[in-house]
């Protein structure tokens, strides 16, 4: 049982949301609930795709509790790295789609987190931010390389330089988050979308969501070969003869899963 963190299942779609008050810092106790609540939804057939959040009104997280960080030696501070990329290379790896349901601010490593989804949706009084220049730091939780891919390198450097926090519409504006919505409509429109989700064919999205984030860190024709073996497991799926059955028979899809 998760002592910092809400963890609740809704139509097929799972909710991992931060709770420690007041602004959801990490320390130890929370930052290994997390990989235990997301292995506990990515293993429940129940589960079709999985959302972070928060279950306080004015905070995503603000990363890191700093005094985790007071008198923390190198051993220390290599067991935290380990258990934050942890964490990362098991959001990477998930067959179901990640999203993230941002309000209020979310600075360092709770945004760090969100940057690991595949679908990233902000209150538009979010504020969202790497700060970790500004006390001799850097992003521990694969920051460094999510962003270089999302934002690209100029972009990834300068928001990472700088160290300012973006509104949700500037961080929209660069690429940061996908969607703007209004505070009291956050949660139903994740809730909507996901549920969207979670009636498509579930090895098709792990497929695509495979081919994407795996593909994305190899050579072109690296890519193309995951993809390859992709397209030939889905069409021995019944899935796949329903989809084109339905298809030119003008009926919607019965999907076996």
């Amino acid at each position: 049982m998760a002592d910092f963190l809400r963890v609740t299942v809704r139509d097929r779609v799972g909710w991992i949301e931060y709770h420690r008050p007041p602004v959801n810092a990490f320390h130890w106790e929370m930052l290994r609930e997390v990989p235990e609540a997301l292995e506990h939804q990515l293993a429940d057939p129940a589960v079709r795709v999985v959302v972070f959040g928060s279950a306080l009104a004015d905070h995503f997280s603000v990363g890191a509790d700093l005094r985790v960080f007071a008198g923390m030696d190198d051993e220390g501070m290599r067991r935290w790295v380990e258990v934050c990329h942890d964490l990362v290379r098991r959001m990477r790896a998930s067959r179901k789609p990640l999203l993230a349901a941002v309000h209020g601010t979310a600075v360092g490593g709770g945004l760090e987190m969100a940057l690991h989804c595949d679908v990233r949706f902000a209150a538009s009084t979010a504020r969202l931010g790497q700060p970790e220049i500004d006390i001799g730091f850097i992003p521990p939780v694969g920051a460094t390389q999510a962003l270089a891919r999302l934002l690209g390198r100029p972009r990834a450097l300068r928001f990472l330089y700088d160290g300012t926090l973006l509104s949700a519409e500037e961080a929209h504006a660069i690429g940061l988050v996908d969607v703007v919505v209004a505070p009291e409509q956050l949660r139903d429109v994740v809730q909507g979308y996901a549920e969207g989700l979670a009636r498509k064919p579930a090895r098709a999205l792990a497929a695509i969501r495979r081919c994407v984030t795996e593909g994305g860190d190899l050579t072109f024709d690296e890519g193309l070969a995951i993809e390859g073996s992709e397209a030939v497991a889905l069409g021995a799926t019944p899935d796949f003869h329903e989809g084109v059955d339905a298809f030119l028979g003008r009926r919607p899809p019965v999907w076996s899963d």
